[in-house]
């Protein structure tokens, strides 16, 4: 079954990996260390600490808004880039891309 999982994640990564205008894509395991990365080793190190540690405020201020309440997707845009983050359980996927394209 753990086979059949890791090929659908695999999948889906190439297919995101695949649309115009991403430049790479992170996931971050729960303890905040990258597992799988397109980037080189010292950009995926700052974005992955960055966007955890926003991902985590995002997250609090949300559930202190409203307890019953829990951060679904994360979008930051910026002058050179737009940054995704799909924060769950276990891990966060990070999506940086070029918004001009």
């Amino acid at each position: 079954m753990v086979g059949i999982e890791h090929a659908e994640v695999e999948e889906t990564l190439k297919r995101i990996e695949a649309h115009k205008g991403v430049i790479g894509t992170i996931v971050v395991n729960a303890e905040g260390i990258p597992v799988r990365t397109t980037l080189d080793n010292s950009t995926t190190v700052q974005y992955a600490g960055l966007l955890r540690q926003l991902t985590m405020k995002a997250r609090s201020t949300v559930r202190d808004i409203d307890p019953q309440n829990d951060l679904t997707f994360l979008r930051l845009r910026s002058k050179k880039h737009e940054i995704m983050v799909a924060p769950e359980n276990d891990f966060l996927l990070i999506v940086i891309q070029n918004p001009c394209e």
